[in-house]
């Protein structure tokens, strides 16, 4: 049985695991408040309409974009801070600085500069994102043997060469395993900027459910985002098994 095989069986009995986790705790407390997961299941492809599909694409896009910044922007300054002690000496003390702020106390910060739209929200998922990205990778990139690139160095190869044949592959499982990282984080941070500002995305959504004590709604809409968060990583795993073809080999 191949790799891939071995994980989807895994995938599989690890939501029946949940599953049947959630059905006996439905079971010991009050249904009201904890509903079991074949209601809840039930409920969203019978309340599946317009208004929560708008939730949905808003929270999604939301997660995309925060994400796509961080990888455009992050990547590039882990390796570039990996690969020049001397940009990495200049830039790590403001990366250590600001590492450590919790982020989401920057939030009225951002909203003073930016308003109440979309941008605050873009950027609060890049600053969660962005700074354990750029440690991981600039970490792995200073953990290449300098002996790796004499080869390269022999044949008259530019910086960039170097980069892009040796330090960019060597780097590729790192960047995918802190993006896999990065999702948990936006969808965390996600949840609590979409309760200010908007009236859509599926943080606002579970609010308002709850607000509104309709608890299995609020299940509805949690189960919903999980399944974005999983939708995320599969679109990972989907690129790993491209760029890193040798790590299921392994």
């Amino acid at each position: 049985m191949k790799l891939s095989e071995y994980k989807k069986i895994n995938f599989l009995y690890a939501l029946l695991l949940i599953f049947a986790l959630w059905q006996a705790a439905s079971v010991l407390v009050n249904k009201e408040i904890l509903p079991t997961p074949l209601s809840v299941i039930e409920y969203i492809f019978k309340n599946l309409s317009k208004e929560i599909m708008l939730h949905i694409s808003y929270s999604f896009k939301r997660i995309l974009i925060g994400l796509l910044a961080t990888v455009i922007v992050g990547v590039p300054f882990g390796i570039i801070m990996g690969y020049y002690k001397r940009v990495d000496s200049i830039l790590s003390p403001i990366l250590y600085f600001n590492y450590p702020v919790p982020k989401i106390a920057l939030l009225p910060i951002v909203m003073l500069f930016f308003g109440l739209g979309e941008m605050p929200k873009y950027i609060m998922i890049f600053l969660i994102t962005f700074f354990p990205v750029v440690v991981n990778i600039r970490d792995k990139v200073k953990s290449i043997s300098e002996e790796i690139y004499y080869p390269m160095y022999s044949l008259g190869a530019s910086d960039f060469q170097i980069i892009y044949e040796i330090v960019l592959p060597a780097t590729l499982p790192v960047i995918l395993t802190s993006v896999r990282i990065g999702i948990g984080t936006a969808i965390s941070i996600l949840f609590f900027t979409e309760n200010f500002g908007t009236e859509y995305g599926m943080g606002y959504y579970i609010m308002d459910s709850w607000m509104r004590v309709s608890y299995i709604q609020m299940y509805s809409a949690i189960l919903i985002l999980s399944f974005i968060g999983l939708m995320f990583f599969i679109i990972t795993d989907i690129f790993e098994s491209f760029l890193c073809p040798w790590k299921d080999k392994s």
